[in-house]
């Protein structure tokens, strides 16, 4: 029964994650709340950051080593990219609805 409920927790531990800012997180924080990314991927995204700026759409995205368009779609619901939580949008990008306030 122990390694049942173990097993649970590990594996809804990214279930219930609260989407991250990935503008403003650290590798670990950004590991922690993406699905399927680890830290290697995690840390790739900040220094691609760091060296040229914030994210502004999902499609800027495509620009880091390792991350493509099947990545994108699969990790879009774990992602922001401001705290308020709206989504820059491109023509070419899906249409975001801003939060309600």
């Amino acid at each position: 029964m122990k390694r049942l409920l173990l097993t649970l927790v590990l594996f809804t531990t990214n279930t219930f994650a609260t989407p991250v800012n990935i503008n403003t997180a650290d590798a670990q924080k950004i590991a922690d709340s993406v699905s399927g990314f680890g830290l290697k991927k995690a840390q790739t995204i900040v220094d691609y950051r760091t060296k040229n700026g914030d994210f502004k759409t999902l499609d800027d995205l495509n620009k880091v080593s390792g991350i493509g368009d099947k990545t994108i779609e699969k990790i879009k619901g774990d992602i922001l990219f401001s705290e308020a939580g709206l989504v820059a949008v491109t023509p070419d990008s899906a249409s975001v609805t801003p939060p309600k306030k």
